[in-house]
């Protein structure tokens, strides 16, 4: 890894590796963790994302770092914080919350996707999703630096799945020159959206194999002392769902989170015994999902985008409090797992 804390004035003796998981609108509270951390100097050498990970990675490293949390609000364009709209569990947050993905789902999410069907007509491609994304290559082309993010202090990679062999695809900075179509295959989630061609491979989304991709970072020990955050959206633990639509939310969970614990508990394993390296991994979940409805990946509105921006921010300072008053990676030795 490069090390960026030279560009920003500081000097540290760990490395900082952000693992950012996929969970589409989400990915907000994504956006509140970087600002939390931002903040207070824990800012990345490498970002490794998946799907919507993936694109906040993108405008996180693809930006100068005096202007990457206003990339972020350009992306989410969050409602100010002083119109953000109190949490509640009334019938009529749940009805906002409920038309907002009704919304979406209809119109797509401009700057993003576009309304459903649109795949489908005639001047497209004829891939079979609900959506296109091309506009999502136009967001990206204006809010990230693609020659910083291939060139600058901060290392940057996606993950994708090839559609045909179901084979895992890293794209890596330090290896190759990384494009908008890069980061919007590694967010093509079928059949939602459609796969994207890369020399020759149709390639989706990377959260189909790994929604929280830590292998890129754990498959090789790193050489100096790491503070690993992984920020994954998608909660292992949850309520017992009393209607459909709670049920499938909660499977759509449970599918991604346990992919995230058997990586977890698989790289513990394969680390114990291993004094000779000193990483401290901390696994930063989006827990405040009282309030999210069946169809929560496709709310983008601006209360709910600030209310997941500002639930990030907490889980971040919790972090940054974390690692500054119990442990650091320097001393410690071997993987080192920490649940906040």
């Amino acid at each position: 890894m490069t090390p960026s804390p030279a560009e920003e004035g500081t000097v540290r003796r760990f490395d900082v590796v952000l693992v950012l998981s996929g969970g589409n609108a989400l990915g907000a509270f994504e956006a509140g963790v970087y600002e939390a951390l931002h903040e207070h100097g824990l800012r990345p050498d490498w970002i490794i994302g998946a799907s919507i990970g993936a694109i906040n990675g993108a405008l996180i490293a693809g930006s100068a770092p005096d202007h990457r949390i206003e990339a972020l609000r350009a992306f989410w364009r969050p409602a100010p914080s002083s119109t953000m709209t109190p949490p509640s569990l009334s019938v009529f947050e749940t009805s906002r919350r409920t038309s907002a993905v009704g919304w979406a789902a209809m119109l797509g999410r401009p700057g993003i996707f576009g309304p459903m069907l649109s795949a489908l007509t005639p001047w497209r491609d004829n891939q079979p999703s609900i959506f296109e994304t091309n506009e999502l290559a136009t967001t990206l082309e204006t809010l990230v630096d693609f020659d910083r993010l291939n060139a600058g202090p901060c290392r940057y990679t996606a993950t994708a799945v090839d559609l045909e062999t179901g084979d895992d695809v890293v794209f890596d900075s330090t290896a190759m020159q990384i494009s908008s179509n890069h980061v919007r295959a590694s967010a093509a989630l079928p059949v939602a959206f459609p796969p994207v061609e890369i020399n020759g491979r149709w390639l989706v989304d990377g959260g189909l194999s790994a929604n929280l991709p830590l292998d890129p970072v754990l498959g090789d020990p790193p050489p100096r002392a790491t503070l690993c955050i992984a920020v994954d959206l998608l909660p292992l633990n949850g309520p017992k769902p009393v209607t459909l639509g709670e049920a499938a939310s909660r499977m759509q969970d449970l599918i991604f989170a346990a992919q995230s614990r058997r990586s977890i508990d698989r790289w513990k394993a394969a680390y114990a015994g291993n004094e000779g390296i000193s990483l401290l991994l901390v696994r930063l979940a989006y827990t405040e999902q009282d309030e999210e409805v069946a169809g929560k990946a496709l709310d983008f509105s601006g209360p709910t985008v600030e209310q997941r921006w500002a639930a990030g921010y907490r889980a971040g300072m919790r972090t940054v409090v974390g690692v500054q008053t119990e442990t650091m990676p320097i001393g410690i030795s071997g993987l080192n797992v920490t649940q906040l």
